[in-house]
């Protein structure tokens, strides 16, 4: 087949999770509730580091960057799923295959380098201390938020472009979503060239924050045993534990879906570990975040305190009105 057959691709069927229309409708309600947890979680993490002078340092700064690309990358694939499962058509439009597959692509991608400067500014707090705020000063976490995100578009740009490039043979995607590799099976040619961009994107975007990552906290492992009391090593391992722990969740399902070798792999492992990745790993970071940190838990506190009060004064306001209305229907009435 040519690259006619590309141009006239109007649309392609994903075969989703399950034929089974019981499975179908399960699988709705549970990831219709994760979907809402994530995007309320993580939007709740947004907003108490916007409303909470206290959290307006580094670390909170790249959290709330975090937050805000998980909440995109979500978007871009959960929704149309959900539809799909009560859906019997599931097709997407072609050009919504290229836009879902490059946002896709440039969220997971900017989170793996934000994972690597989040573990960088760690590496700052634990081993450099004193020097920390003069290090990680505003312009510096702008700036690495931004290269974090530019790098994850330029990553994505030049992987749709080449991938959509390719004649297709047909249309039929045996995934829930345009992922990379799913889309890269319907190609009628050879695809040498593309593994080895996938490979070299995988070494630039997962490997090169991950030996980042490897460096900060070996030098952080470093210092910590240096401490001598252990009230001290304590604190010092909690500034890391919640982002240790995203950081191998995330690191661990990339590696193993790009970066294994293609003969061991198979299209339904492949759509577990994307569904871990797309779905779980979102929703679990702002709860990671939030009930490892006594920080983000105080100002969840602060923040229902203040909402309380709020409503404490309105209701004390709308009281009387509402008594007022009460005694005009009871008079209407009698």
């Amino acid at each position: 087949m040519g690259r006619e057959n590309q141009t006239w691709m109007s649309e392609f069927i994903l075969l989703g999770l399950s034929s089974c229309w019981d499975t179908q409708l399960s699988l709705f309600v549970l990831f219709l509730v994760m979907y809402l947890v994530t995007v309320l979680g993580n939007f709740l993490i947004i907003l108490l580091i916007r409303l909470d002078s206290r959290l307006h340092t580094p670390m909170y700064i790249f959290l709330s960057v975090l937050s805000f690309v998980d909440i995109c990358y979500t978007n871009s694939t959960v929704p149309q799923m959900l539809v799909h499962f009560l859906s019997a058509w599931k097709s997407i439009p072609f050009h919504s295959c290229v836009f879902q597959l490059f946002i896709s692509l440039a969220m997971g991608s900017s989170e793996f380098f934000l994972l690597g400067a989040m573990a960088y500014d760690r590496y700052v707090a634990v081993c450099h201390p004193l020097h920390y705020p003069v290090i990680m000063h505003g312009g510096l976490c702008l700036g690495l938020a931004a290269g974090c995100l530019g790098a994850g578009f330029m990553n994505s740009v030049v992987q749709t472009i080449i991938i959509f490039r390719l004649p297709l043979c047909h249309n039929v995607i045996n995934h829930f979503a345009c992922e990379m590799l799913a889309v890269l099976r319907l190609t009628c040619v050879d695809i040498s060239f593309n593994k080895v961009m996938v490979a070299i994107s995988g070494f630039l975007g997962i490997m090169l924050p991950c030996f980042l990552v490897l460096f900060s906290y070996g030098r952080i492992v470093t210092a910590i045993l240096h401490v001598r009391s252990a009230e001290g090593r304590c604190k010092a391992f909690e500034t890391c534990a919640s982002h240790l722990t995203v950081v191998s969740m995330c690191f661990g399902t990339a590696i193993f879906t790009y970066l294994r070798p293609t003969a061991g792999s198979s299209a339904e492992q492949e759509k577990m570990v994307a569904l871990f990745y797309a779905v779980v790993t979102p929703m679990l970071n702002p709860l990671i975040y939030s009930l490892r940190n006594k920080e983000v838990m105080s100002a969840l506190r602060r923040l229902l305190g203040k909402l309380s009060v709020m409503l404490s004064e309105i209701t004390a306001q709308l009281g009387p009105i509402v008594l007022l209305l009460y005694g005009y229907v009871q008079a209407g009435f009698g």
